[in-house]
Order: C-alpha cells, then structure tokens, then sequence
C-alpha cells in the first residue's frame, strides 16, 4: 500500500512548471488508487530533496507566465496538503524554500543525520516573501515565535536543530531514511484510514480555506510583487552570484 515518489529535475529538483504539473497528475493518479494508502517524498538524487521553487520561472518573464507558475505552487502545497493520503517526506539532501513546502505537507518528516543537509524557509534572504499560506503551515509546525524569527532572517536548520525547533519529527542516519519512513508508514497504516482522514482535515480544513478563498488575489499579489523592478533586480543579482558559484 506504499508509493514512493522520487523527484528528478536535475541538477537541483527545483519546482519548474513542468515539474510541479507532472507532480500533481502523479499524485492524483494515487489518490484514485484504491490500493495505495501512503506516500513517500524523496529525492532520485541524495544531497539535494529539492531546491525549492524555480527562479528562472520568476525572473525576465511576461504577468501572464508568473500567474501561471503561481497557481501551479498553490495546486502543489493544496494537493499535498489535503491529500486523504498519508504522507512522509524522506528528506536526504538539502531543503530550502521549496524543497521545506513540500515537506511541511506531510504528515511525518524524516531527515537524513548530514550536517550539510539545511531545511527551513529562506525566501527573505532571496528578497521575497513566502506566501500567507505557506507561513501558516509553518506557524503550525514550529510555533508562532519560532516561525516569526525563522521567516525574517530566512533560516536554513542543519537537522540536529530541525528537529529541536519541530521542523522534522526524526534525525536518522543518512542509509536508514528509506526503511525509517517505511516502519513509520506501517505504524500509521494500523489506524483506520477514515478516522485518520477526517481528524486530518480537521486540523487543516481551516489552513487551506484561507488560500481557497483568496486564491485569484495571491496569484495577483505574487504577479506585481514578482514583477516589480526592485524585485526582479535583486533576483538577478542572486542569479548572477549562483552562476559565480557554478564558475
């Protein structure tokens, strides 16, 4: 009754627009498998889970194109964040941004023992701002005081840190991830899935209602934001650096 879901969008696993539609259908192509009851989220290549949204998607592109990645990242973290599926991200590689949203989706996170493995929220550092709803669920997750300070200074926490903030339930070393999240699944599948289902979207009916509602409003907010001069400069300067850093 388990799938488990690789992501492979070399070099980095970043959320492109083709990868986040591909995603979706993936996963709904789950969902209406009777057979399968959980998922686990992992990475084709160890080192790096996924580096979180692609900028080349946000940057020297026309309204239009930002509106339509935009409602891709909200089907993303809606689909996974309401899935009756039970969910357990595998985390063995780096985190950030994105890579820590679809994270937060799930319902167990297990992170590889690597000190060079980082997770966490750091839009801030990018010059811009994660979204209302991805801020919630992060609020939910770690707590009011912790996500204030980790948002503002766009935090990145190494796993021994992760997991004392409650950003990931588990710190495994590096070849267990795998038969980890699959002894965690089994531990989930003695509960009956309807019970389970319900009491989960109980507990984030209301997380999710809040983008539902405002959903055309968050797609204009990102476009102007994302289109602003001042914002598309300082993702040039943070693309030219990465290219440095390649060099």
């Amino acid at each position: 009754g388990i799938a488990v879901m690789k992501f492979k969008n070399p070099p980095v696993n970043s959320l492109s627009l083709e990868f986040l539609t591909e995603f979706v259908i993936s996963l709904e192509k789950l969902e209406n498998d009777k057979s399968i009851r959980g998922v686990i989220l992992t990475s084709e290549r160890p080192g790096i889970f996924s580096a979180g949204l692609d900028l080349m998607e946000m940057y020297g592109r026309n309204p239009a194109h930002y509106a339509e990645y935009w409602k891709a990242v909200q089907e993303l973290w809606l689909r996974l964040y309401l899935s009756n599926l039970t969910l357990i991200s595998a985390i063995n590689g780096a985190s950030p941004a994105g890579g820590c949203l679809m994270a937060l989706t799930c319902d167990y996170r297990i992170m590889a023992d690597n000190p060079k493995y980082t997770i966490g929220l750091n839009e801030s550092l990018l010059g811009i701002v994660a979204p209302f709803w991805l801020k919630d669920n992060y609020v939910n997750t770690i707590g009011h005081r912790a996500a204030e300070r980790a948002l503002q200074l766009g935090t990145l926490f190494p796993p021994a840190e992760a997991l004392k903030v409650g950003l990931v339930d588990e710190v495994v070393p590096e070849d267990q991830v795998h038969s980890k999240a699959r002894s965690v699944m089994a531990k989930w599948f003695t509960i009956p899935d309807h019970s389970r289902q319900l009491t989960k979207s109980m507990m984030r009916k209301a997380t999710a209602d809040n983008l539902i509602k405002q959903r055309e409003a968050d797609i204009q907010n990102f476009t102007s934001f994302i289109s602003r001069d001042s914002i598309q400069k300082s993702l040039h300067v943070y693309l030219e650096k990465l290219k440095q850093k390649k060099g």
